[in-house]
């Protein structure tokens, strides 16, 4: 009786403890699964990179060697310094950031900004409806807008001219002020009473309360815009003609196309991928140093409706 009772009294502890291990095993397989899966999509989005950086480095006999060489031997630094001071790309790269990304950025952000806090922090008729089609306006692909657009500033006198990337940056960009409202209200409101029964404006609340606590939504739209700006291809190859207000994504093209025109095929693609490389650092070292406040804006972003 005695042994029989103890090998029943056994047999749930040996079916408990199989179980916890065929569980560990499946939780470990899955695991290790999900860490594959992540390595392989990780190696996909770096290896262009790595490639364009590699390319750089290169002349033509490697550039064009099946199979590929992955390592540059030797490997050609003066690249970076040729390529970017034979076509003049100092005036590009000012024109990319001075006449360009920073003002639509600052521009975009502060109207934005503005138009947000109306939406969000304000009571007022009309406020639901006018949010709900300022929203509908995102459905609009540039692509529709883009003919009579032009036609607008065309008469204007802009063309030619940063003014149609500047200008419309004033009136804010339906996406921002989407993702900013969506910020503010998570914001309590009890902050925003509190400011003005010490006398604050709108404004002064919007300044001294409001933006202080929305730093991570701030980063999201000043990396974002950014990042459009100084990778915008087809608005400037619409709007600017000249030679000397091209931006840095006009110029690259311009010096692949008159290196075929002229015949010098001769370290042309290392040139180009030497400027591309150049071109895509300052966006990738941007993100790396903010990307802990940009997840924290898109984490946080929308969690009130």
């Amino acid at each position: 009786m005695t042994s029989a009772s103890q090998t029943v009294s056994a047999r749930p502890q040996v079916e408990h403890h199989t179980r916890y291990r065929s569980q560990t095993v499946s939780r470990r397989i899955t695991t290790a699964l999900i860490y594959l899966t992540l390595i392989v999509l990780g190696i996909t989005w770096i290896f262009p990179l790595y490639w364009m950086a590699t390319s750089a480095l290169k002349d033509d006999p490697q550039i064009y060697t099946v199979p590929p060489i992955l390592i540059p031997s030797p490997a050609y630094w003066n690249n970076f310094y040729d390529a970017w001071t034979r076509f003049d790309f100092n005036r590009a790269a000012f024109n990319s950031v001075f006449l360009y990304s920073l003002p639509v950025t600052i521009f975009t952000l502060i109207s934005s900004m503005i138009v947000a806090y109306g939406f969000a922090k304000i009571q007022w008729r009309g406020r639901e409806p006018l949010f709900w089609i300022c929203i509908a306006t995102m459905m609009l692909p540039w692509q529709v807008t883009m003919v009579p657009l032009f036609i607008i500033f065309k008469e204007l006198g802009w063309i030619n001219t940063y003014w149609p990337f500047v200008i419309p940056s004033l009136f804010g960009n339906a996406y921002f002020v989407f993702l900013l409202r969506q910020f503010f209200r998570s914001i309590p409101e009890e902050l925003s009473d509190a400011a003005r029964i010490d006398g604050a404006g709108e404004f002064g609340i919007l300044w001294r309360v409001i933006l202080p606590l929305s730093k991570p939504a701030i980063a999201v739209v000043l990396l974002f815009r950014f990042l459009w700006s100084w990778n915008d291809y087809l608005g400037p190859l619409i709007y600017i003609n000249s030679e000397a207000m091209q931006p840095l994504a006009l110029a690259i093209y311009r010096m692949r196309t008159l290196a075929l025109s002229m015949g010098t095929t001769s370290m042309a693609y290392p040139h180009l991928m030497a400027v591309s490389t150049l071109v895509a650092l300052p966006i990738i070292l941007i993100f790396i140093f903010a990307q802990r406040t940009f997840i924290e804006g898109i984490s946080t972003t929308g969690l009130k409706g």
